[in-house]
């Protein structure tokens, strides 16, 4: 029995000093993670921009549990700080050349890309070598690598110049089939957001707005791509894209070169050696390793000033939800406490409002303009400052501004209102189910989701749709010098290009968020290189930026195995697509509450940005069909 009790009593030992050997582990490697910094001090070198992943305006705030758990989480890359990296290298002579990588590019809105590719136009303008790789090239990709001198590509890759535009999933057919009873009200002939739930297709009015809307945009690109490289042959490749090809005898690469549209081909050794030869040879590296400055060093070789009166820029970009959210997304509550908590403690002496949302709750974007009235009743100038997208909800929260800033390809108007209640009457009824049961007004039990909502329902959900909408239109009135008439005419939730945005008075100026934040210096009296930018945001705490370290480490000391060539690129991007389409219906049709100005549509002109709900959601349809 003691032999036994010993055994035992040794085994309890080993187990403790298991847990503590793991927990000395766990806790010294996150006191390394939460010690580590960015180091500041960066030496001679090619500056590579990993442009894996999406530019935004803010990115989205990750998961701790999924990256905990290893789940992959796509990378955003803030599109302000890219710039500033670009700007930062233009002069300085440590960086001698600017290496995009774009093999896995995954695009941002028109804007976003303009932006960035002006960046790197002025890097080369200033006669620094810019140098972009990718085995695919896409438009949001090629917007960028256009403006570099020299421009790269695998000699298994090609190009992909499809235009915006594709197919939209419509939920009618099956809605029917399941019974499910879809109660739209709107207001707008052109809110097209709904109209997958009360039809099989496309509307006309819908049709001849996103044509025109797409077209802009298109131009648009097209007109930027050829100011970079004007000798390139796109022409061909956009209209005869099979013919061109097949002329080249099927070698897509050896196509884009003879038209000018890829500078070299070569794998990423002969890449490498190429920068090598600009920028120095790593010793005691790999064949094709060159002298490196990593993005975020240099970021943080390069910080915000801090030095100047300030002035305040607050970000609204996401959906707009009601309450608190994560950045990333526009929740109202914790955009007017920061708004408000910045007026009480940051003495700013003007506000920039940043706009790059779709909108969403019409309550939270009240909630929003409300704050910024705020700054108004403080005689502080407002400016507006639209990003890549500022429609529906994210017009609304522009309506305060005294000037309003967009680009010519910024994506906005979308005024309009709807809301969607669905019911499931005819579902119980297709098993046998059937629903009763007694009322003492005409409101009781509704909306009722299991008999279906009654005439005097609908009558109030509609009157309260169309309220809203002339509270929308008033606004728009007021602030733009229009009258009510006039923006109903130019509103009905149709979309507008920043350039026809501003032919019709929705926009004053173009330009950028420094052009914003210099117009707001003016107005309060001081000059543009006596201020500085606060931006009025939550920052990460020490373990959110351990674990944001953490998994980019992770990623990139991982065999990245995406596949970059043009089936595996489709392949990846479809998949993207049909999650987020699959996140949108059950968002419509289950949580998405209240009043929307929401703009659905107009999300095909940016990013595919998949949550891990809706991933995860698309995997369990796969898993349960079978593919």
């Amino acid at each position: 029995m003691k032999l036994v009790r010993g055994a035992w009593k040794l085994l309890v030992g080993i187990k403790d000093a298991l847990v503590l050997i793991l927990m000395l582990l766990f806790f010294g490697g996150l006191f390394a993670a939460l010690s580590a910094r960015p180091n500041s001090r960066v030496t001679d070198g090619a500056l590579v921009l990993d442009l894996s992943g999406s530019i935004v305006e803010q990115p989205t705030e990750a998961d701790p549990v999924a990256l905990l758990s290893g789940q992959p989480v796509a990378q955003q890359l803030r599109l302000r700080d890219v710039v500033r990296a670009l700007d930062a290298a233009k002069t300085d002579s440590r960086v001698k050349a600017v290496v995009l990588d774009m093999d896995r590019f995954a695009g941002g809105y028109p804007a976003a890309l303009s932006e960035v590719g002006d960046a790197v136009a002025r890097v080369r303008a200033a006669n620094k070598p810019v140098l972009a790789y990718a085995t695919l090239y896409t438009d949001g990709g090629y917007r960028i690598a256009a403006n570099a001198s020299e421009i790269w590509q695998n000699p298994f890759g090609g190009t992909m110049f499809r235009g915006p535009g594709g197919a939209q999933l419509y939920y009618k057919g099956l809605i029917d089939k399941l019974g499910v009873n879809a109660h739209v009200y709107r207001v707008g002939q052109f809110k097209s957001a709904v109209e997958p739930y009360t039809r099989a297709d496309q509307s006309e009015p819908a049709r001849a707005a996103n044509q025109a809307l797409y077209g802009a945009i298109f131009d648009q690109w097209r007109a930027g791509v050829l100011k970079a490289r004007p000798k390139a042959q796109l022409d061909a490749l956009i209209a005869r894209p099979a013919e061109t090809i097949a002329a080249a005898g099927g070698d897509v690469a050896q196509a884009n070169v003879r038209g000018g549209i890829v500078d070299k081909l070569g794998d990423r050794i002969a890449f490498g050696k190429r920068v090598a030869e600009l920028a120095g040879v790593e010793p005691a590296k790999a064949t094709g390793s060159f002298r490196t400055i990593k993005y975020a060093n240099w970021l943080a070789a390069n910080p915000v000033s801090t030095s100047g009166d300030a002035i305040g820029v607050i970000t609204v970009a996401g959906t707009i939800v009601d309450g608190e959210a994560k950045a990333g997304t526009a929740g109202g509550d914790t955009i007017a406490k920061l708004l408000l908590d910045g007026l009480a403690t940051k003495n700013l002496k003007a506000l920039v409002v940043r706009v790059d949302s779709p909108g969403g709750s019409v309550l939270a974007s009240e909630r929003i303009r409300q704050a910024i009235l705020q700054a108004k009743a403080a005689k502080l100038p407002v400016v507006v400052s639209m990003g890549g997208l500022a429609a529906s909800g994210g017009y609304w929260v522009s309506t305060p501004g005294d000037v309003v800033f967009a680009e010519p390809n910024t994506i906005t108007g979308s005024i309009g209102v709807f809301g969607v209640i669905p019911t499931f009457e005819n579902t119980l009824s297709k098993i046998g189910v059937t629903a009763d049961g007694v009322t003492t007004t005409p409101l009781s039990g509704q909306p009722d989701v299991l008999r279906g909502t009654n005439a005097a329902f609908d009558t109030i959900m509609q009157s309260g749709v169309e309220d809203i909408y002339r509270r929308f239109t008033g606004l728009v009135a007021q602030s733009r010098g229009l009258t009510p008439a006039r923006v109903d005419e130019i509103g009905q939730g149709r979309v507008w290009d920043g350039g026809t945005a501003r032919q019709l008075k929705l926009v004053d100026r173009f330009g950028n968020l420094d052009d914003a934040i210099g117009e707001a210096a003016r107005r309060a009296g001081l000059k543009a290189d006596q201020v500085r930018a606060v931006y009025l945001e939550k920052e990460p705490s020490a373990l959110e930026k351990a674990l944001k370290s953490f998994s980019e480490k992770e990623r990139s000391d991982a065999p990245d195995q995406a596949a970059t060539d043009m089936l595996g690129h489709v392949a990846v991007q479809q998949r993207a697509v049909l999650a987020q389409a699959l996140g949108d219906a059950r968002r419509l049709l289950t949580a998405q509450a209240g009043v929307q100005a929401r703009c659905l549509e107009c999300g095909g002109l940016g990013p595919v940005a998949v949550s891990a709900e809706d991933a995860s959601l698309f995997d369990l349809l796969v898993a349960r069909l079978g593919l």
